[in-house]
């Protein structure tokens, strides 16, 4: 596995209003994102890290765990980051017929708009998996699927320490976004070390833009 996976690459290929892997650069922006929360383990310590740096982020919740958990969704919310929708039970994609992939989605706006007051939130597929069809679907209805353009890997087991060395002699740059878990405290010891660097380099860490 690379930081910038070739099949990321490719998709930067696609028009903007169908796949976003990259965000605006200005201001030196790099996008922090959190797959398959809120993790009432996992979760509260990682907000603290990131309020602490005055970083916000981009979450994208699975819809089971935000009902089992609201009161932790609220708290992203009121702390000024970003909800977004990562499919209620975070399933094999592929293995799902077109209508129930749509369910899953839309099941996980309804949890989330009952959490933000927002109607729609960006939509990133478990495991990056995507068919052509729903591809047309979202860009039909002038949304994006959400995916990223570096990969922490942080879900290796690998030693937080040994990723954040990897991630120092291959940085990110302005517009990227990384993706990262916030189901396990990997992401969050990695960012330790490594939030007060890119601080120091001038970066800056703001939610993913709206729609």
């Amino acid at each position: 596995m690379t930081l910038r996976p070739k099949k990321m690459q490719l998709l930067r290929w696609l028009p903007k209003t169908v796949v976003l892997t990259r965000g605006p650069s200005r201001g030196k922006a790099i996008y922090l994102t959190f797959d398959d929360g809120p993790h009432p383990d996992h979760t509260p310590a990682l907000l603290d890290l990131l309020r602490a740096h005055d970083a916000r982020a981009t979450f994208f919740l699975i819809g089971r765990e935000a009902e089992r958990y609201p009161r932790l969704a609220e708290r992203i919310v009121a702390e000024g980051h970003q909800l977004g929708n990562h499919s209620y039970n975070h399933p094999a994609f592929h293995a799902l017929s077109h209508d129930q992939q749509w369910e899953e989605i839309v099941r996980t706006e309804r949890v989330l708009t009952s959490i933000d007051g927002r109607t729609q939130h960006r939509f990133r597929p478990p495991r990056g998996v995507f068919s052509p069809a729903l591809a047309l679907r979202f860009a039909c209805s002038r949304r994006n699927l959400a995916y990223w353009s570096y990969d922490s890997l942080d879900y290796q087991g690998r030693a937080p320490t040994d990723l954040a060395e990897q991630l120092r002699q291959r940085p990110p740059s302005a517009g990227e976004v990384l993706l990262m878990h916030d189901d396990s405290d990997c992401s969050r010891h990695m960012l330790a070390e490594l939030l007060p660097e890119w601080r120091g380099m001038g970066f800056t860490f703001p939610p993913l833009p709206a729609f």
